[in-house]
């Protein structure tokens, strides 16, 4: 494959998490967003290094994924307790950060 086409493929991936993050209102959902979101940067990452044919953009990748890892475990972290103290995990719903 071309880079053209992952570059198109990685675009893709991109739109659908910002369209999901806009309209989605569950906690989860927009979690599962963000994630494709740095997925499609991840895809680029790796898509550009193999044109280039070093493995800079794949080292970053991989560091790129781990801080993924984390941002996932804690925001869910975040909505269980949120989930404790509401019983919702919709977003609209929680105000629990406002005067």
């Amino acid at each position: 494959m071309s880079l053209y086409a992952y570059l198109l493929i990685s675009a893709i991936i991109f739109t659908v998490g910002a369209y999901g993050i806009i309209t989605q209102r569950s906690g989860i959902k927009i979690l599962m967003c963000i994630e494709l979101m740095l997925n499609s940067a991840n895809l680029n990452l790796v898509a550009f290094s193999s044109y280039n044919n070093n493995s800079t953009g794949q080292v970053f990748a991989l560091f790129s994924i781990a801080i993924a890892a984390a941002e996932a475990a804690i925001g869910f972290a975040i909505l269980v307790a949120l989930f404790r103290v509401r019983d919702t995990i919709n977003l609209d719903n929680i105000n629990i950060l406002r005067w």
